[in-house]
């Protein structure tokens, strides 16, 4: 009896020796399972970004925008600076003495006005746009951008030096140069919409200036002001708009968060 149970006890010793797994065998496990469970939370799928990267991003994208601002504005106020001396030196529009003794003989606030329309016009074009998904591909080169910019100066050059047996010839033949203007350098429905909406605003805020008194306009035949200031307006806006798009070309893509 004593004989069996030594012979059992090591039959079932040699049975764990047997299933028991070897010392370097579970280490080697446990080492596995540590490595996969550090490294886990760091793989990300293919389209994840770190964060790292989307604030790079984030800040690329609002130092071309403000870049972008800054040379529309001053292009808008330089061109609003040049082209309302020409108004007034042919005494087309009439300011206060007391305005005009400001700089180079025209009112202060114009340039700074004109100069942030142009900002927001020249940055609405690109944004609308990009939001209807058809982005502005026709004559995208700086040299058709700086022709539309001579053939806006000759449309407001001619504003202030033809004339006309009446304002509605002059205003007929502007408005014949501005959508001339439209589709040779833009022909976008976008560009057409933005450019009628752009006239009407600015039209409505310039009767309302004129009817308080801030200036006024010689010889107004469409309610204070000349017929062929909404052409004016139209162009101008196209051709903000053009300068606007092509600044826009080569934006960083803004970042999303998902």
């Amino acid at each position: 009896m004593p004989r069996l149970e030594s012979c059992a006890w090591s039959c079932s010793c040699a049975a764990r020796g047997r299933h028991k797994p070897p010392p370097g065998d579970a280490a080697a496990k446990a080492g596995e399972m540590l490595s996969s469970s550090v490294s886990g939370p760091a793989v990300a799928g293919p389209g994840a970004r770190s964060p790292n990267s989307a604030t790079g991003s984030t800040l690329n994208w609002s130092q071309h925008l403000v870049r972008r601002s800054v040379v529309l504005f001053v292009v808008g106020a330089f061109m609003a600076l040049v082209l309302n001396l020409l108004q007034i030196q042919r005494n087309v529009t009439l300011f206060p003495d007391e305005v005009i003794s400001t700089l180079f003989s025209s009112a202060w606030w114009v340039p700074p006005c004109c100069g942030t329309a142009a900002a927001v016009v020249g940055l609405l074009y690109p944004c609308i746009d990009s939001h209807l998904g058809e982005p502005h591909k026709f004559k995208r080169e700086w040299a058709s951008v700086m022709r539309c910019i001579a053939v806006f100066v000759g449309i407001n050059h001619a504003s202030a030096k033809l004339d006309f047996a009446n304002n509605v010839q002059l205003s007929l033949t502007l408005a014949a140069l501005s959508l001339g203007l439209w589709w040779t350098f833009d022909r976008s429905r976008s560009g057409l919409g933005l450019g009628i909406t752009i006239a009407f605003v600015a039209t409505l805020i310039t009767q309302f200036l004129v009817y308080n008194g801030v200036y006024q306009y010689t010889s107004p035949d469409f309610l204070y002001i000349r017929s062929w200031l909404p052409c004016i307006f139209f162009s101008g806006g196209v051709t903000v708009g053009n300068i606007g798009r092509q600044l826009a070309m080569g934006i960083p893509e803004k970042p999303h968060n998902d």
